[in-house]
């Protein structure tokens, strides 16, 4: 068992945006579909440890969200769908920022800057297209030594040669033992990865695709 969720409860105020009694990953590379506004990007968010919330998370077996945050936060990285940076920042702060936080090993900056072509790092961010954040926000999910990885939207905004680097990422770490969890509010097409399994993500829970 890789990811574990119980009693996961999601609120804005009196909205239920979440609902989910029992869901696992072990080791793989997931899709998890949902229409926009299905609450994709809040459940990731909440797994991430960015927002409150009822219930368990539970990472690797022995890391629970509550009890071990940075034990979890050092094994679990988010790519955003839309990220926001602050103006002022450059990609090369950012990144560095991350490494340090997520103690990445020597060369991995320099590796995952060249794979996804990001050649403006001096360049602030209110400088920068929606493209170009997007490849930051991408190569900052990859720091450190995760076990999991989520991607939401990682498809959105790139162009096809990101896509083919990104793609080869995913590849490479998940020889080495990392787990994927992807989204889209559109089915997987043949997007040249092996997928696990895939799940959907409505009315508040989560489903594999064939037991809706």
């Amino acid at each position: 068992m890789t990811l574990q969720i119980r009693d996961l409860h999601q609120r804005y105020g009196d909205l239920e945006i979440l609902n989910i009694a029992s869901w696992e990953i072990g080791e793989g590379i997931f899709w998890l579909q949902g229409e926009n506004g299905a609450g994709k990007s809040t459940l990731f968010r909440t797994i991430a440890g960015m927002l409150p919330y009822t219930g368990s998370l539970v990472l690797d077996g022995q890391y629970d969200l509550k009890k071990h945050p940075v034990d979890f936060r050092l094994k679990l990285n988010l790519g955003e769908a839309e990220p926001l940076y602050p103006s002022f920042l450059t990609p090369v702060d950012l990144i560095h920022f991350v490494a340090e936080a997520k103690k990445s090993p020597a060369g991995q900056i320099e590796m995952l800057i060249e794979a996804l072509g990001i050649n403006y790092l001096q360049t602030p961010f209110g400088s920068c297209s929606s493209g170009m954040v997007k490849k930051v926000s991408l190569a900052v999910s990859f720091l450190g030594n995760p076990s999991v990885i989520i991607l939401d939207e990682p498809l959105i905004t790139i162009d096809r040669e990101a896509r083919v680097a990104l793609f080869e990422l995913v590849r490479q770490y998940r020889a080495n033992g990392t787990t994927f969890l992807l989204s889209s509010h559109e089915a997987f097409r043949d997007e040249g990865l092996d997928l696990t399994e895939t799940f959907v993500l409505k009315n508040k829970t989560l489903s594999a695709v064939g037991n809706l």
